[in-house]
C-alpha cells in the first residue's frame, strides 16, 4: 500500500545530504563477491547508468542490506517485523526525464527471484518529474498487501492485464496497476499505459516522466528473506 510513498522518495533523495549512514544490519552480501552493498539506511550507489538505493523508511523496520553486481544485477536480504506496515522499498532507478508526448518508446524487462513467504510486493514506481503523481506497476506480490484508493476496473496494456487503482496519499496521486497473476519476468511497455492514463482518462496531462523505479516494496521478511533482480533494463528515448 502505496500511503508514505511521496516521503519514501524524500528521504532517498534526501540521504546524500542528511548523510545518516546509520547501520541497521549486518547481514553480507551474497558469495559471489558483489562490486557494491550497503547495510546503510539510506545506502546508495550509480552503476552503469541506475541508481540503487537500500531505502528502508518504514516505522519498526528491522534489518536490510543490498548487493549489486551491476545496475541491472543486484538483491536484497531483509529481515523486517510482520507489524504491518511498509518498511522498505529497495530499488534501482534509472531517470527519463521526458514528456509523455517527447517519449517514443518507454519499455523494461525484468526477472526476479522472490520468495514464498513474507508479505511484499514487486513493483515499478514511475513518478514524473515534480512528484505530483505516481504509477506503480505491480508484477508480483505474497502475503497482506494491497494498493491504496479504489477499484477502476481491469485493462490489458502494455502486454499485460492488470487491475486498477486509483488513490491520494495525501501528497500525491496514486494510480496502481496490479498484474492479474504473478510473474517473476517479462517485458513491459511502459508509454501505452502512460499514455492511457493521460489520454483515455484524463488523470493527467503531458506529465514529465523522471523515475523509473524498481523494487520490492517490503511489508514482512520475518528471519531474513532474499529478494534477487536477475535482470533489470529500462529503455525509453
Amino acid at each position: 500500500m502505496a500511503t508514505s510513498t511521496l516521503s519514501r522518495v524524500a528521504k532517498a533523495l534526501l540521504a546524500p545530504a542528511l548523510a545518516l549512514g546509520a547501520t541497521v544490519g549486518l547481514a553480507s552480501a551474497p558469495a559471489s563477491a558483489a562490486v557494491w552493498n550497503s547495510c546503510d539506511q539510506w545506502g546508495n550507489t550509480t552503476l552503469n547508468g541506475y541508481t540503487l538505493y537500500n531505502n528502508i523508511w518504514g516505522s519498526g523496520a528491522g534489518s536490510q542490506c543490498v548487493w549489486a553486481n551491476s545496475g541491472t544485477n543486484w538483491g536484497v536480504w531483509a529481515n523486517h517485523p510482520g507489524t504491518g506496515g511498509i518498511k522498505s522499498y529497495p530499488n534501482a532507478k534509472k531517470v527519463i526525464n521526458k514528456p509523455i508526448t517527447s517519449l517514443t518508446s518507454l519499455t523494461s524487462s525484468y526477472n526476479v527471484t522472490v520468495p514464498a513467504s513474507g508479505a511484499y510486493n514487486t513493483s515499478y514506481d514511475i513518478w514524473d518529474t515534480d512528484y505530483d503523481y505516481e504509477i506503480m506497476l505491480w508484477v508480483n506480490r505474497t502475503g497482506a498487501v494491497g494498493p491504496l484508493g479504489t477499484s477502476q476496473g481491469t485493462v490489458t496494456l502494455g502486454g499485460h492485464t492488470w487491475a486498477v487503482y486509483k488513490g491520494n496519499n495525501g501528497a500525491n496521486e496514486v494510480f496502481s496497476f496490479l498484474r492479474t497473476s504473478n510473474s517473476s519476468s517479462g517485458t513491459v511497455d511502459i508509454l501505452p499505459i502512460l499514455k492511457w492514463i493521460k489520454d483515455t482518462k484524463g488523470w493527467f496531462g503531458n506529465e514529465t516522466i523522471g523515475d523509473v523505479q524498481f523494487g520490492y516494496e517490503i511489508t514482512s521478511s520475518s528471519g531474513g528473506l532474499n529478494f534477487t533482480t536477475n535482470n533489470l533494463t529500462v529503455n525509453g528515448g
